[in-house]
């Protein structure tokens, strides 16, 4: 098994990416520790994956994040694979109608969120001169999209930006980092969109398992290798197609 031996710690991983990459991760040998904020959730899906342990989590939370990883150091001595896939948005998300709060909001998750993860990791990391993060970004962190608002385009574009930072000044450390820049993904974050699209449209995207295969090959690869950042998206994009849910203007 590829992973056997490696700590994967996965935050998000209660339901959607995250989730789908924490069964891959088990499933190639990886002992994972997945976060949420839901508990209960966390531990209905880590009983269905062999040996998998919860942490309880808000990322936005700093002090939380430090807590977090301190612990999961203090039982297992390492954390050899850090998946940032933690992220939301807000249904009123358009510059008519985002609030200050909500785009507070977006951004503490999807880029604080990650950073703190990523922070909190790092001195472990440049201490055994080995590590691998994946940062789940969006088509958005590539391409500005009108669908998703200011706030989680600007959030995305620099989870981009923050992932590369990383192999600047980390390969010297044997520390990789990628980004991962998917298209539309059917997972329950569709739900905050301002009009959800529908199932036949949602059976055309991108599905949590195909990202969770693509994290996997990712933390699969020989630490030589530095795999910097996958742009995925459905071969029926509707970011280029449009739909009935999608507001060009």
């Amino acid at each position: 098994m590829a992973l056997a031996g490696r700590v994967a710690w996965i935050t998000g991983a209660g339901s959607g990416i995250g989730l789908a990459g924490a069964r891959e991760l088990a499933a190639a040998g990886a002992k994972v520790v997945m976060s949420g904020r839901r508990a209960a959730v966390l531990e209905r899906e880590a009983a269905a994956i062999p040996g998998a342990e919860i942490e309880p989590l808000d990322v936005g939370d700093r002090a939380a994040v430090a807590r977090v990883a301190d612990a999961i150091l203090a039982r297992h001595g390492r954390i050899d694979i850090l998946v940032n896939s933690a992220g939301l948005n807000t249904p009123n998300r358009f510059w008519r109608d985002q609030t200050t709060d909500g785009y507070e909001e977006v951004v503490r998750i999807n880029l604080h969120g990650t950073f703190y993860c990523v922070h909190a990791v790092l001195p472990s990391m440049r201490a055994r001169r080995d590590g691998l993060i994946v940062n789940i970004a969006s088509w958005a962190g590539r391409h500005v999209m009108a669908l998703v608002g200011p706030a989680y385009n600007a959030a995305k574009h620099a989870v981009v930006a923050l992932t590369e930072t990383i192999n600047i000044e980390e390969g010297a450390n044997n520390i990789r980092a990628c980004a991962i820049c998917p298209g539309e993904v059917a997972t329950p974050i569709l739900e905050r969109r301002p009009v959800p699209p529908s199932p036949q449209e949602r059976a055309k995207m991108l599905q949590p398992e195909d990202l969770g295969r693509t994290i996997r090959w990712v933390a699969e690869q020989p630490p030589h290798v530095c795999v910097n950042e996958i742009l995925l998206s459905p071969t029926w994009n509707r970011i280029y197609l449009g739909g009935p849910d999608i507001q060009r203007r």
